[in-house]
């Protein structure tokens, strides 16, 4: 079967991942069936994608129409021979029960089509095992989901042992056409990768309090400030539900050993039905209590070498048995669970050397199987890093920029720089700003490069603003603070100071850090459903990338102190108005024009807009020097073959092909 072929989706499974899964293959225009158990289960399912749908047209993320015709293409069944009726993808998202699982294979190998593939949205059992039911083992896969499916970017496509390499490559197609991002995990292995790493670390954060070396508190913050996870490992395993991550403990368990035997801590939550945020209350309260207070200071040097430690082994576990390499690992694991950075590059900056030393220390105190370095991690460690060189990658793959936090590209004479962490809103970092700055200069001295475009990947944010979490890795020391306001304020800069136009597409969020980006660049243009805004007021901050000068000269002092005194967001309409943006496009047209000014700008005199641009910013603060660079330039430009191809075209009606000469 190719991906053409496939018309109608069937999902068995009405809850929350199943109507997630349901409502993203109607939004890619797919025929889809919703099945489960009872009416009440299946038509609470279908009622939860009309809301959804809903809810996702009033944030003008889509149209009117296209919520309604996403809406006409589910029907809802609780007979599954009907169901099953034309499918050609059956997608199973029943409950993560082995035995419920194989239950529901006997009766789909009944009505299923002959032709039709079988995947499962399990997040940790045995693909291999699944198959073998059914009639079809070379035709089903893997193809697990993260919650919320309409808004996480990954799906783990997974090869079973029987799996066929097109199975695999129709189904890892059929993700992409979703808009998602498929990774590919080679073998059959419990977790696949995101949960093999996040539910270690959830277990050993557990060991560690147990043991008594730290607090809860002390683990959470240090994950949360130190290592910039997006939660504490506490506040994620209430967040996920204890219970979840323990049966998968229980499961890794089983099948790989001792190394994965769950912490007593985690047990006796699940035994008294503190589950976490579902049940009111777990490691934290959410009942009584303010749930999760992190304590940004409690950071612990041993807590972070130790969780770095057991996450790289984990790491190396992968890579060592073929299950998946780092740059996929690194991939799935930021987009499946929001990390800012992958956890081979985490582990390679940290040092693979001192995370062996500390594994062996471990294993020698405690005699405990998990600390036991697997022969790859100690591999990895004397070439380098998972890498080979120790953070940045292979020396003859490019400019780091290329494969962690920033995409360059030039085509046609426009060179493209696009923040590339759609998993954490396209924040800024210290690592991102340095990136941002490789990048500018790059394309800055490029010749063939005649025009700047600027983006965010995804559709959810052009940058969200500064990446709180890695500044507050820094504590509340003044010293770094200026440091980091200085270096936003540098890369910023280079970009203002660019003699190439300069243009911003902004899609989505623009707030803080990412509108003072935003207003760097000489031209924007913005979706309509893009918000925009300077937020830091609200956090008791000041806007600290050159913001508070910037925008006065963009919209007129009086606009930039409203914007940034009232802390409020504005819609791209009011921003234009105001003048900060130059255009207002529906979203699904942004990349269209954006290109299409960068291209029609790159096609301009090079010599003639460069001193245009050191003219006016001359004039900014002494009008004679602004007016005396324009004498120059113009007498400069007076003397070029671009004067002579500008003035010959004009003549002659034509369009001018300038060379910058």
């Amino acid at each position: 079967m190719q991906l053409e072929d496939v018309q109608r989706v069937t999902v068995l499974g009405a809850g929350n991942m199943g109507h997630g899964i349901a409502e993203v293959a109607a939004l890619a225009g797919y025929d889809v069936s919703l099945r489960d158990i009872n009416d009440e289960l299946v038509q609470n399912g279908y009622d939860q994608i009309e809301w959804s749908l809903g809810k996702l047209a009033e944030k003008d993320r889509i149209g009117d129409d296209e919520a309604d015709a996403a809406l006409d293409r589910v029907d809802a069944f609780v007979d599954l021979e009907d169901a099953l009726d034309g499918a050609d993808v059956v997608v199973e998202v029943v409950p993560e029960k082995m035995a419920i699982k194989k239950d529901v294979y006997d009766d789909v190998v009944k009505y299923a089509p002959d032709e039709a593939v079988f995947v499962t949205n399990t997040s940790s059992r045995s693909i291999t095992e699944l198959s073998e039911v059914t009639d079809r083992p070379e035709r089903f896969c893997g193809m697990h989901f993260f919650n919320p499916p309409v808004r996480m970017d990954l799906v783990e496509v997974i090869s079973g042992e029987h799996s066929s390499e097109e199975t695999l490559d129709l189904i890892e197609g059929l993700a992409e056409s979703m808009g998602k991002t498929p990774v590919r995990v080679r073998k059959d292995s419990p977790g696949f990768i995101v949960n093999r790493i996040l539910v270690p670390l959830m277990n050993e954060a557990a060991w560690i309090v147990e043991s008594g070396d730290a607090t809860m508190e002390a683990v959470d913050s240090t994950t949360k400030f130190d290592m910039g996870l997006p939660m504490g490992s506490f506040e994620l395993a209430d967040q996920v539900g204890i219970d979840v991550g323990y049966h998968v403990l229980e499961y890794m368990h089983e099948v790989l050993g001792d190394a994965y035997r769950p912490c007593p801590l985690l047990g006796e939550k699940v035994e008294a039905e503190d589950l976490g945020k579902k049940t009111g209350k777990g490691f934290y309260d959410y009942e009584d209590g303010d749930g999760a207070q992190i304590p940004s200071d409690a950071l612990d040097d041993d807590v972070r070498r130790r969780l770095l430690a057991v996450m790289a082994n984990e790491t190396a576990g992968l890579i060592g048995n073929d299950v998946a390499d780092a740059d996929d690992i690194d991939e799935a694991v930021k987009l499946g669970a929001g990390f800012p950075d992958g956890p081979a590059k985490l582990a390679d900056e940290e040092g693979l050397d001192a995370l062996v030393e500390t594994l062996d220390a471990l294993a020698e105190e405690t005699g405990e199987e998990r600390y036991e370095a697997t022969d790859y991690l100690r591999e990895a460690a004397e070439s380098g890093g998972f890498r080979g060189d120790g953070a940045d990658g292979d020396a003859e793959s490019g400019p780091a920029f290329d494969v962690l936090n920033v995409d360059v590209d030039a085509d046609a004479r426009v060179g493209h720089v696009e923040i590339d962490r759609p998993h954490r809103m396209n924040t800024i970092s210290g690592d991102v700003l340095d990136e941002l700055a490789d990048a500018i200069d790059l394309l800055d001295g490029d010749d063939d490069v005649r025009a700047i475009l600027l983006s965010g990947a995804g559709d959810r944010a052009f940058s969200a603003g500064a990446d709180v979490q890695s500044m507050a890795a820094g504590g509340a020391d003044p010293i770094h603070a200026v440091e980091l306001s200085r270096q936003g304020q540098q890369t910023f800069g280079k970009l203002e100071e660019s003699d190439k136009p300069v243009i911003a597409a902004i899609d989505g969020y623009c707030l803080g850090g990412g509108m003072e980006l935003a207003t760097a660049a000489d031209m924007r243009i913005a979706s309509e459903r893009s918000e925009l805004g300077q937020p830091e007021l609200d956090l008791g901050l000041l806007p600290g990338w050159g913001g508070t000068q910037r925008l006065a000269r963009v919209v007129g002092e009086g606009r930039a102190k409203e914007i940034i005194l009232t802390a409020d967001r504005y819609d791209a309409e009011t921003m234009a108005d105001y003048g900060f943006v130059n255009e207002v496009v529906p979203g699904d047209e942004l990349d269209d024009r954006a290109r299409e000014l960068a291209a029609q700008l790159a096609g301009g005199p090079p010599i003639a807009q460069k001193y245009t641009k050191r003219a006016i910013h001359a004039g900014r603060t002494d009008n004679e020097a602004g007016l005396e660079v324009e004498a120059m330039g113009f007498g400069h430009v007076m003397n070029t073959d671009d004067l002579i191809e500008g003035v010959t075209a004009f003549m002659g009606d034509g369009e001018p092909e300038f060379e910058g000469k």
